[in-house]
Parts: structure tokens; C-alpha cells; sequence
């Protein structure tokens, strides 16, 4: 009869322990993706490798930042977000991937005189 007192309590011990454990835990830190920075002369024809939710920052160097234009051939898979200028802050151009898979992306420039940067974005999860 002891043995069982001692065990009845020890596992009631052990459950509110657990118990009280749970109710403390604070969520888990969503982790932060860094950003990929490359710059717009290095694209052409290469693939760049991203994952759901990272960024792709285009370095435009003495072009301005809303000189340049994108065009994705798969929505799904990513988007254009086009440079800007706001406050006094410089926002460079950029592609974010949205979805597992590939697409093409075309880059313009409006300042004439350049050719179309066409690149590739394999986006995994």
C-alpha cells in the first residue's frame, strides 16, 4: 500500500511538472532568411538558387534603382519588386521567391543602351 502512495504521487509530481513545462514554452523564433545580393551585371544566364520566402537583392551599381524593370515567366514561383527611392533610404530592385520550382526572369533597363538580363530562379523549400 506504501509502494503505491509513493507511486500515485510520483506520477502526479512528474504530470504537473510536464504540465507546468508546457504552459512556459514560448514559440519557437521564426528562423530569418538572409537575402541574396548579386549584382545586375553578373545575372546574365546564370541560375540563382533561393528558398521559399528569401530574397534576391539586385545590386544595380551606378544605374539607378528604379531604372530597371522584371518580368517573371512563373508568378507562382516568384516576383518582381521594382528599386525605389523613399525618404532618403535606396531600395535596390529584387526577385522573392514564393513557391517551390523555376522561372525565368527578364530584367529591363528604361535608361536605354542595355540589353535584357535574362536569369533563372530555382526556388526549393
Amino acid at each position: 500500500m506504501r509502494i503505491s502512495r509513493v507511486l500515485t504521487a510520483s506520477v502526479v509530481a512528474v504530470g504537473l511538472f510536464s504540465l507546468a513545462a508546457c504552459a512556459q514554452q514560448e514559440p519557437a523564433p521564426t528562423p530569418v532568411i538572409a537575402p541574396v545580393t548579386l549584382d545586375v551585371g553578373d545575372l546574365q544566364g546564370q541560375t540563382v538558387d533561393l528558398v521559399v520566402g528569401q530574397v534576391l537583392n539586385i545590386n544595380t551599381g551606378d544605374l539607378a534603382v528604379d531604372s530597371y524593370s522584371g518580368e517573371v515567366s512563373d508568378t507562382a514561383v516568384a516576383e518582381f519588386t521594382a528599386g525605389r527611392e523613399e525618404g532618403g533610404t535606396v531600395f535596390n530592385p529584387g526577385v522573392t521567391a514564393l513557391a517551390e520550382g523555376s522561372t525565368t526572369v527578364v530584367l529591363e533597363n528604361s535608361d536605354g543602351g542595355i540589353q535584357p538580363v535574362t536569369f533563372t530562379v530555382d526556388v526549393t523549400g
